[in-house]
């Protein structure tokens, strides 16, 4: 089992990137994206400019580890693309852990799904269709996807007021590591994304 103490020593993408280089040097396979029509197979474009298909589930996954990737997709493509915060502890301990970019962290499912919903609010198309990219090991999971939307309504400002909508789209990459109990629900989940980009790309920044 991986120690998550060790995890915590890294930040933002040097924690995806240990995990990846843990994984590779214990023997799992890391799997990209299918490019048979980019220039170079090994190689990605920005997945938040250009579409990258999902790949492959990687080869030599224990069956906890596919379940725990199977759990993930259906947690980003289905459940929360299409707002059902109902199945969220599907992949969810009621206890969760959520860690997110800004550095705060919440307790407990209803908090996560309240914060959930406050992103549809004000971006109703909100989604996440693809993972071009998914570790797997042991009771740990890091899979980077890409959150689209745009801000049609407006946003709360934290103040008792709201911020206006811009109109604008946004695309951003994003990481997301995950640690898994023995009942297969995540007690505690790590989000990545660049914030600065995010607002900017929103009109906010």
């Amino acid at each position: 089992m991986i120690d998550r103490r060790t995890m915590l020593k890294y930040s933002g993408a040097a924690a995806l990137g240990a995990l990846a280089l843990t994984a590779v040097s214990s023997g799992t396979d890391v799997t990209f994206a299918n490019a048979a029509d980019l220039d170079s197979p090994a190689l990605l474009p920005d997945p938040a400019t250009t579409v990258v298909p999902s790949p492959p589930y990687p080869k030599g996954l224990t069956n906890e580890e596919r379940i725990h990737l199977t759990k993930f997709d259906e947690l980003d493509f289905d459940v929360f693309t299409h707002e059902e915060w109902s199945r969220l502890g599907e992949s969810h301990s009621n206890t969760i852990r959520v860690h997110w970019p800004d550095g705060h962290y919440t307790d407990g499912i209803d908090k996560h799904i309240a914060d959930l919903q406050a992103l549809f609010s004000w971006a109703p198309d909100t989604r996440i269709l693809e993972h071009p990219i998914r570790v797997a090991k042991e009771n740990l999971t890091a899979v980077t996807g890409v959150m689209r939307g745009t801000f049609t309504r407006p946003m709360a400002d934290g103040k008792g007021g709201f911020i206006a909508p811009t109109g604008k789209a946004y695309a951003i990459n994003m990481a997301t590591v995950g640690l898994w109990n023995q009942s297969g629900v995540m007690d505690e989940e790590f989000l990545f994304w660049d914030n600065l980009t995010f607002y900017q790309q929103i009109g906010l920044a």
